[in-house]
């Protein structure tokens, strides 16, 4: 091996390299600077309170490297994002929204897949973003999952392991880094890591026949890193109630060992509930770098990501921390940046015309129409025929919670227009989880002098209130389409439904593309990518 990259760095530096850290706004503060310069904190990762628009994005990554390089740090810092597409997407609408995974599943295009990794990519480095935590290759068979779904490509691990692998290559054909998450596999569960610890509790033969290959053969098309999920595996693990961020067997035993993985590891972040209310951040940081892991992400406060930084520094002081552990990490860091980063190509990063371009945008529409699937069409409403005076009511169920993973979250009425364009006797609700009396009159008066109603749901199968409201629909005798705008599970709460799509994501490009299919201007072409157990 050529000389060591660490060879050189101060103990401090080396430290340093092994965090990752979010910062509060738009713009740098006192902070952020001080991580940067005084604890040589090499790496950032940002989310959707950092993000204005993308010339404030790009403002601020180039800061934060200048303030890097002036400090003296031999390679660019990785600036990291989770721009999964779809529900999980830092940018909003300031960045092209494509589909996400599971929209991508019910494609199933390899080629489709890699022209959109490399679309977004593109669109990642006009902003100085050089690190993408994508893709996800949870294998997701659990229809109670509340924290993958469809960020999962589907519940083939197969098909999974497939079009991931398209994605790393999309990814590394626009020069931006990879991460697969969530290892060892988080589609089986039924707990949300950023609230609680899920189980899993099966054995490495199971983890080998599911879970596992996507991230073989991810690894294998070149995947640069992976992300340890907050889980517990009793039947791998040795100690109790502990997440398998800070478990040896599974970071270094079945991860390093076993797949032979030689790239970065990073762990999810340590912030969330699963250790910050366990073991506590700081002390994750120690433990989850003794079992093997690289780069430690803390995202969110300065009190945290600070005293993770002492707590490394204090414990080689006393013996407790070998100085080899944290040069090994940092050498897989700085190798990792060697490979793909340097001071003069951040000069050439593309311009911010790449994001949402014409060829992109155009990518965009294409993906959508592809991906609406229609489960059932039991009464041949679709393609919806409606004479002038017939009444289509449209109504938007707000549910009662999200994943943590989403930034934010509001009902998408966008498709309103699309609606009345196609049909001018059309009117939108959205229906709150805690409607006043007013409101429930309001809607009581549209359903009575509607003839036609489309209920727009959003994982109503974890969620008694939507369940319960299209039951009534469905109890009414209206003529009744369901659109899963989420999870395509909803249909397990009112399997009495005889007309119902799949959009798998409430974005306004996903709706348009279904609103087309209800309409009849396109065919629904997507194949559903998971089970429905209902008859």
């Amino acid at each position: 091996m050529s000389e060591h990259l660490t060879a050189g760095m101060s103990l401090d530096e080396q430290i340093g390299q092994l965090l990752m850290v979010g910062l509060p706004g738009t713009t740098l503060n006192a902070e952020i600077i001080e991580l940067i310069q005084h604890y040589h904190v090499g790496n950032i990762i940002l989310f959707k309170r950092n993000i204005q628009d993308v010339e404030q994005v790009r403002e601020l990554t180039q800061s934060l490297q200048q303030i890097a390089r002036e400090a003296g740090q031999r390679f660019p810092m990785l600036i990291s994002v989770d721009q999964e597409n779809g529900m999980i997407r830092r940018f909003g609408e300031q960045a092209t929204i494509f589909p996400g995974n599971m929209a991508l599943g019910a494609i199933g295009s390899e080629q489709l897949t890699y022209e959109i990794a490399e679309a977004t990519g593109r669109e990642l480095q006009a902003m100085g973003i050089n690190m993408n935590l994508s893709p996800v290759v949870d294998v997701n068979n659990n229809p109670a999952n509340p924290v993958i779904g469809v960020r999962s490509f589907g519940e083939n691990p197969a098909e999974v392991a497939r079009l991931a692998s398209a994605l790393v290559r999309g990814y590394h054909a626009a020069g931006v880094i990879t991460n697969l998450k969530h290892f060892p596999g988080h589609g089986d569960t039924a707990t949300d890591s950023h609230l609680a610890l899920p189980v899993i509790p099966f054995g490495l033969e199971r983890l080998e026949q599911l879970e596992l290959i996507p991230f073989k053969q991810a690894i294998a098309a070149g995947a640069d890193s992976v992300m340890i999920a907050h889980l517990f595996l009793p039947q791998l693990m040795k100690e109790l109630d502990l997440p398998s961020t800070v478990s040896p067997e599974i970071v270094r035993d079945l991860l390093r060992t076993k797949l032979d993985f030689q790239g970065m590891i990073l762990t999810d972040c340590l912030e969330m509930n699963a250790v910050s209310e366990t073991i506590g951040t700081a002390q994750g940081a120690l433990l989850a770098l003794k079992a093997g892991n690289d780069l430690l992400l803390v995202s969110h406060r300065y009190d945290r990501q600070r005293d993770s930084v002492e707590l490394l520094r204090r414990s080689v002081e006393d013996g407790s921390l070998t100085p080899d552990l944290i040069s090994d990490a940092a050498e897989r860091i700085l190798r990792l940046k060697q490979q793909y980063l340097s001071w003069e190509k951040l000069a050439n990063a593309p311009g911010p015309e790449v994001v949402q371009s014409p060829a992109h945008l155009q990518l965009r529409d294409r993906a959508y129409e592809l991906s609406t699937t229609l489960i059932r069409n039991e009464q041949h409403l679709i393609p919806l025929h409606l004479q002038p005076e017939q009444r289509l009511l449209t109504l938007f169920l707000e549910p009662t919670s999200y994943t943590k993973a989403i930034d934010d979250h509001s009902v998408n009425t966008d498709i309103l227009h699309t609606l009345q364009q196609h049909h001018a006797n059309t009117r939108v609700l959205v229906v709150h989880t805690s409607a006043e009396p007013e409101e429930n009159a309001i809607l009581q008066e549209a359903l009575d002098s509607a003839d036609v109603v489309l209920a727009v749901t959003l994982n109503a199968n974890r969620d008694q209130q939507q369940a319960s409201l299209v039951q009534s629909l469905l109890a009414s005798g209206k003529s009744v389409i369901g659109l899963a705008a989420f999870n395509p599970y909803d249909l397990l709460a009112f399997p009495e439904l005889k007309t119902y799509l799949v959009s798998y994501e409430d974005t306004l490009p996903a709706l348009l593309a279904a609103t087309r299919v209800i309409f009849g201007d396109i065919p629904a072409q997507g194949k559903l990518p998971v089970t429905l157990p209902v008859s």
